[in-house]
């Protein structure tokens, strides 16, 4: 994945997704960022926090700045 693919947020950028979507065929979604989601919204982004909080890994790399997982979970409020 090359670097316009990745948000500096944390996450894929529309193009990112698009890409991912061209070799993969996966249809990726935006993240969910609003402060309370409602519905199908609100169950996407629990699950998602769920897992990703599990994943192993630092949350500071050694230099002492955000790693991606840390990115990803800062937007998605997790």
């Amino acid at each position: 994945m090359r670097k316009e693919h990745k948000s500096k947020k944390g996450g894929l950028t529309a193009a990112g997704r698009a890409y991912f979507k061209r070799k993969t065929g996966a249809n990726l979604k935006a993240p969910v960022t609003e402060k309370k989601p409602k519905g199908k919204r609100a169950a996407r982004r629990r699950s998602f926090c769920a897992r990703m909080s599990g994943v192993k890994g630092p949350m500071k790399d050694s230099r002492g700045t955000p790693t991606r997982k840390a990115l990803a979970l800062r937007r998605w409020k997790c």
